[in-house]
């Protein structure tokens, strides 16, 4: 296995931006960068890694706040979310006015996102599945080979994304986790947008909102 990454909490909400690499070439990319950019660079620079793109699960706010940004500076592509999520990057300045962020700049993705697309990171390849629901183009990002997925804000350790937002969906939401995330198998651990990590196998177990009946 040679992907690697590590957690980084940004934003006043505390989202989990991830900075994934190949260990064999050193070629990363940064999963939601909602924003604190420096300190998000200095992580690259600290491993001497190669950042390659932007990856987004999703257009809210605190996940996809930085991502403009961040591309225009760093000559980055924005790969993702899905284009469900259309109408919350065109937003993105209402809602960084509206949560008290940095302004945030407006971007159109360089590619959207299907269900079934796969992204190369050096030598490691991850599988997108589109899992609608917390936002109408959410994706999640899955490493078969390292038994990993980053789910931004569709699971958590305990709980599930909030439905309540516009575009939000319920029954769609419980869909997504038990069609697409389940499958992945009981012990691929997953990275949520906010909190600690969990596994598949663990939530089915005993999260009160998606657990096996």
């Amino acid at each position: 296995m040679s992907l690697r990454y590590l957690t980084l909490p940004v934003t006043p909400f505390a989202q989990n931006c991830s900075l994934l690499w190949c260990d064999q070439t050193q070629e990363a990319a940064l999963v939601d960068p909602g924003g604190e950019l420096p300190r998000l660079l200095a992580a690259v620079a600290e491993r001497g890694l190669k950042l390659q793109a932007i990856w987004l699960t999703h257009a809210h706010i605190d996940h996809a706040g930085g991502a403009g940004q961040l591309a225009r500076e760093q000559g980055l592509p924005i790969i993702g979310p899905h284009r469900g999520d259309q109408f919350w990057i065109d937003g993105l300045p209402q809602q960084s006015a509206m949560f008290g962020f940095p302004p945030a700049e407006g971007f159109t993705p360089t590619r959207w996102l299907e269900d079934g697309d796969t992204l190369s990171l050096g030598r490691e390849t991850l599988t997108v599945r589109h899992c609608p629901g917390h936002t109408p183009g959410h994706v999640v990002f899955h490493s078969a080979s390292a038994r990993r997925c980053f789910v931004g804000d569709v699971l958590f350790a305990g709980s599930i994304g909030r439905t309540d937002f516009p575009g939000g969906n319920h029954a769609e939401l419980i869909a997504s986790i038990t069609q697409r995330l389940w499958p992945m198998g009981d012990d691929t651990v997953f990275i949520p947008g906010h909190g600690p990590e969990s596994s598949f196998g663990a939530e089915r177990r005993s999260n009160p909102f998606v657990r096996d009946r």
